[in-house]
């Protein structure tokens, strides 16, 4: 299944369409024994979302209507730390939350945003299928959350600017660009010798329109949501941090349910997780084209000078020791040495 905004846009309005039309019936449903809610920060039109409502639909024909899954897209419930806290006292029983957000309360969840440690989407699925993944899911748990076994897809962060073309790390220098306020994301831009600042999102366009800053790293179902590429020139495919969205559960809800729903539920969520990553890999695909045909200049600029300079300026030995070395092992064994 190939995805455009366009399209995207036109299944949300025919789904809102035929949801309407089928209420009646779904009135008339038996009721369900389970009805979990399951909330995330994406819009409604993103393939997580399309693919979430998928998986609904085959969980609840599946459990002959015992199971009802409903999903609160785009924000709905609260802010992702509002949901986090909501996932932990059972206000919501399931929430995708990114590993970079969920490392407030876990920290190992954090270490797939490492600054270019993936190359490219095998390794990364290399890592987060196997051991890396199983180790982060572990901790996870100990914090006290189910976490389903697949990781779904957000997507690599590129680099875009005003200025210039990001073609190696001597580019960085002394270069304004606008980070989150997360210190793995300040900590790397600072061994490049650039000038990181910390800005809400909401502020980002702003800031690049009056040139507070030159540019800002996201990927590009971002930069094209947001209309940046109206403020800005160039796009540098750096693909320097890979972040996905780990699959939550509340545990009491979860253990509450019989094991054969368990089972049901958790292979069609894992499922719809590799589909999702198909989709979201074909959009990035589409919208280079498009944000191309809106004017930003792309360059795909060479991993290893900018792995190189990481490790000189002393961050992958820092964040090695932050993550202990059993972690930063299992990360190594993917994508090879990086300290």
């Amino acid at each position: 299944m190939s995805f455009s905004r366009r399209t995207l846009l036109k299944a949300s309005a025919a789904t809102a369409v035929l949801g309407g039309l089928g209420a009646p019936h779904v009135a008339r449903a038996q009721s369900a024994e389970f009805t979990y809610k399951y909330a995330n920060n994406l819009p409604d039109t993103h393939p997580l979302n399309v693919r979430a409502r998928e998986m609904a639909a085959a969980i609840k024909a599946e459990t002959n209507g015992k199971f009802d899954l409903q999903i609160f897209p785009n924000n709905q419930l609260g802010s992702d730390t509002d949901m986090l806290s909501q996932i932990r006292s059972g206000g919501v029983e399931f929430f995708t939350l990114s590993g970079l957000i969920l490392s407030t309360l876990v920290p190992a969840a954090s270490i797939n945003g490492i600054g270019f440690a993936f190359p490219d989407y095998g390794t990364v699925w290399k890592a987060m299928d196997g051991d890396l993944g199983v180790h982060v899911r572990g901790e996870i748990k100990k914090a006290g959350l189910e976490v389903m076994d697949k990781i779904w897809d957000n997507g690599f962060r590129q680099t875009t600017s005003s200025s210039k073309p990001i073609n190696g790390p001597d580019d960085l220098k002394g270069f304004k660009i606008r980070v989150p306020v997360s210190p793995l994301w300040t900590s790397m831009f600072k061994a490049f010798d650039a000038a990181p600042a910390s800005i809400n999102f909401a502020e980002v366009y702003s800031a690049l329109q009056t040139k507070i800053v030159e540019g800002q790293e996201n990927p590009l179902a971002i930069i094209s949501t947001a209309k940046l590429y109206e403020v800005q020139k160039y796009c540098s495919l750096t693909n320097h941090m890979w972040d996905g969205f780990w699959f939550l559960a509340n545990r009491r809800a979860w253990s509450a349910l019989p094991e054969d729903v368990r089972t049901i539920v958790a292979k069609n969520i894992n499922a719809a997780a590799i589909k999702e990553r198909e989709d979201t890999a074909k959009l990035n695909a589409n919208l280079q084209q498009e944000l191309a045909g809106k004017g930003l200049t792309f360059n795909q600029p060479a991993v290893a000078p900018f792995r190189d300079k990481l490790r000189s300026a002393g961050f992958y030995a820092e964040w090695k020791g932050k993550y202990g070395d059993q972690a930063w092992d299992l990360l190594e064994k993917a994508v090879g040495k990086l300290s």
